[in-house]
């Protein structure tokens, strides 16, 4: 079964093709920073003008990526939500009308649903059952997976994702968008000694998260310290480390909790290198297995969504006759592959 999986769920157009017996076949992206860089942040109405131009022609491109003509293709699945409602009408009109025309099914994927399983385009893929810590602009999430479409949320955020904290902060900092890889590049050159930024919500129990309070303490930090150039790299510095503590925290319990011995680290955030070395020691030092996506797959892509909605295909999930997207769409009320 060859699938083209189709992604625009925010400012990133992916397109890919998975083959069921053969695996990746071929991925194409486009990124739309250059476009929202003078805005500090994605321009809604910008990034469903930009899919639009941009979807068709990725198509041919992966399509011939993959050895591939049209009349090859056995399904199409597109990101259905949750994300930017005129974003993810463009991917699903394109999507659910290329599968009328072609004569063959569609199948609306979770965008989250993606992520998560995006380590499964790796050669060492995670077994079910395993924690799923889910972090992006939009989510921070711990889920107990059992399969797919079976997960089980444990903590989520109460105010700011990760993601968008890490934006935030950066802004302030000015910094360039994105702002977390912008924070990452600058945090290398801070010194690890100099401030200590407190690890929210890890002081009382469960599993939730927030991140609000980090930034106003870099705000109040920076307006007490200056705003010179080692000064910004120090904050840099222990925001970083202070996220990445957090969540290795919230982690360690979701498994205690859980009983679980894998923990998949996936979403944009998840290409963080600092997150990345805590969680591996914290696998080190608990004897558990740590599981996450190449570099190109942590950010919004075609690929993960094609396996995914391979993965719901198979099992004879397929869209009606209408094009429908959700700009909230909870994880947890999926059905079972």
């Amino acid at each position: 079964m060859r699938i083209l999986g189709i992604e625009t769920s925010c400012d990133e157009t992916g397109l890919a093709v998975y083959d069921s017996e053969r695996g990746l076949l071929g991925h194409a992206l486009h990124s739309q920073i250059e476009l929202h860089l003078d805005y500090g942040g994605v321009v809604p109405e910008l990034a469903s003008r930009d899919h639009v131009r941009k979807t068709l022609p990725l198509i041919d491109r992966v399509l011939a990526q993959s050895g591939l003509a049209k009349t090859d293709i056995d399904g199409i699945a597109y990101t259905a939500g949750p994300g930017l409602i005129g974003a993810l009408l463009v991917g699903a009109a394109i999507g659910r009308s290329l599968a009328w025309t072609w004569g063959v099914p569609a199948v609306a994927v979770h965008h989250m649903e993606g992520h998560l399983l995006a380590p499964m385009l790796e050669a060492e893929a995670p077994d079910f059952p395993f924690v799923a810590l889910l972090v992006s602009g939009g989510h921070s999430m711990l889920v107990r997976v059992d399969g797919v479409g079976r997960y089980a949320l444990l903590g989520d955020t109460v105010d700011d994702a990760v993601g968008e904290a890490f934006d935030k902060t950066a802004k302030l900092l000015g910094l360039g968008y994105p702002g977390g890889p912008a924070i990452s590049r600058l945090a290398e050159q801070g010194d690890p000694e100099r401030f200590q930024f407190p690890r929210p919500m890890t002081n009382r129990p469960g599993l939730d998260f927030s991140f609000s309070g980090l930034k106003t303490f870099a705000v109040n930090t920076l307006a007490q310290n200056g705003d010179d150039a080692q000064t910004k790299a120090d904050i840099a510095r222990a925001f970083e480390e202070a996220v990445a503590e957090t969540m290795a925290i919230k982690c360690r319990r979701a498994l205690e909790h859980t009983g679980l011995k894998r923990l998949v680290l996936a979403g944009g955030v998840s290409a963080n290198r600092r997150l990345r070395r805590r969680l591996q020691r914290l696998a080190e030092e608990r004897g558990l297995r740590l599981y996450y996506p190449r570099a190109e797959f942590c950010t919004d892509n075609g690929a993960m969504i094609a396996y995914a909605g391979c993965l719901r295909l198979a099992a004879g999930q397929t869209e009606p006759l209408v094009i429908q997207a959700r700009a909230r769409w909870p994880l947890e009320s999926l059905t079972p592959a």
